[in-house]
């Protein structure tokens, strides 16, 4: 998975925390979590303000 893969991480994410809102959640926290996931394979600077919201809105409709 690469940062791109906004909802694929979403997904796992969110099954990986089911007791987070993800609305609460700090970028630092989102973005190390990220990191984490067994299938995330990017450049850890390749990540940004930008792709941190697209991951945390995906992780938030898949809550709804």
């Amino acid at each position: 998975m690469k940062w791109t893969d906004s909802l694929d991480i979403a997904i796992e994410l969110a099954e990986a925390h089911p007791e987070i809102d993800p609305r609460t959640i700090r970028f630092t926290d989102l973005r190390g979590w990220v990191m984490e996931l067994p299938d995330f394979d990017d450049d850890p600077e390749h990540s940004g303000e930008k792709i941190l919201e697209a991951i945390q809105m995906a992780w938030i409709d898949e809550m709804s």
